[in-house]
């Protein structure tokens, strides 16, 4: 018998487990999961009631968030591969991907193209589609720095829209579609890409990796894209754990931005604290890993949930810790952090089944 057109597109799984489905490994469940091969069978999903009129999470790699309980709604995993370059004009390359792809497979498949931008973005967990939504960032990057248009499904309207990064509303790791998550669907994105590549080396510890690799980082000139993406890689590798091996999310806090004034006195109490610029020159951003760590929480553990020996940040699940026990250890660590530096803490992940 031939499988009807529609369900070529489309899979639905009702009561699915979600386990493998995210990177913290941790139990859930979703009353209906709709797996899309084809972003053009959305028109026809969301006329479904459960979709049109339900809460729908969107779900990509599954390395952006946490699962506290079930779902309460459909869960949509969208799963189109298609990268390709859609325009190439003056060194610059409009690269468009589907929201399924691997974003690692991305950051390779662009380096191998000879065009530049995401290399201090590899090893990033998660799809294309999750991208803007999170607007990722790493050693120095946000990836709404190349992020030339989005493609989405607007669930309202049952009509496909196209944004551009200004109309993202991009903020740090925030975006448009974070803020209204039940408004949109990501179904692709652009990206715009240089084929002259002007490298961003000043991140922290980024030029000291490059120099164990034998690659002077003063030297711009001579180092490639791909370099830096190797030093990024095994930075990363190095310090965060594989969530195929020990269930995470990443980093699971932001780094706080707060007023000048409070930085200031911050520093004074504690010259130690690393700090940045924020939005502007009235704010800083400070590490939330240093003061997890100095309120001694790295290496801690509560039964199978746990914070990572090598980075404070990243909150582990050691095997069979539940969603909920990793988000109580979340809240404790937060609190510790507000009662010492009086600092408030903000998840980086979506949170799905309970309030922060």
């Amino acid at each position: 018998m031939t499988e009807p057109a529609s369900m070529a597109k489309y899979r639905l799984i009702e009561n699915a487990r979600l386990d493998a489905r995210n990177t913290f490994g941790v139990p859930a469940r979703a009353p209906l999961l709709v797996e899309v091969a084809d972003a053009a069978a959305l028109p026809e999903l969301f006329g479904y009631p459960m979709l049109r009129e339900g809460p729908v999470l969107v779900l990509g790699g599954g390395s952006n968030l946490l699962f506290a309980g079930d779902p309460p709604g459909a869960v949509l995993a969208l799963g189109g591969q298609q990268i390709g370059i859609v325009s190439d004009d003056n060194g610059v390359a409009i690269v468009r991907a589907d929201a399924g792809v691997e974003w690692h497979a991305l950051v390779l498949w662009t380096l191998g193209h000879g065009l530049a931008g995401l290399e201090n973005l590899a090893l990033i967990p998660g799809t294309v589609g999750a991208a803007p939504i999170q607007n990722i960032g790493a050693y120095g990057v946000e990836v709404r720095e190349h992020v030339h248009a989005v493609e989405a499904f607007e669930r309202a309207t049952a009509t496909p829209r196209r944004l551009s990064a200004r109309d993202c509303a991009f903020g740090y790791r925030d975006s448009l579609f974070k803020r209204e998550p039940e408004r949109f669907v990501v179904t692709a994105v652009e990206f715009a890409l240089s084929r002259s590549p002007v490298l961003r080396l000043e991140y922290a510890g980024l030029g000291d990796e490059l120099a164990a690799m034998g690659i002077d980082a003063c030297a711009t000139d001579t180092v490639r894209p791909s370099q830096v993406a190797e030093a990024v890689c095994r930075i990363r590798r190095r310090k965060l754990p594989d969530p195929a091996v020990l269930g995470n999310a990443g980093s699971f806090f932001k780094n706080p931005i707060v007023a000048l004034a409070q930085a200031e006195a911050l520093h004074a109490a504690h010259p130690a604290l690393p700090m940045f610029r924020g939005y502007d020159d009235a704010t800083r951003k400070l590490s939330a890993a240093w003061m997890i760590d100095a309120c001694g929480w790295k290496g801690h553990r509560d039964g199978d949930a746990g914070v990572a020996a090598s980075h404070a940040l990243v909150l582990v699940n050691h095997g069979h810790a539940s969603g909920a026990q990793l988000l109580g250890l979340a809240r404790r660590i937060a609190a510790s952090v507000h009662e010492r530096f009086g600092v408030a803490l903000e998840p980086e992940p979506r949170i799905v089944g309970a309030p922060w």
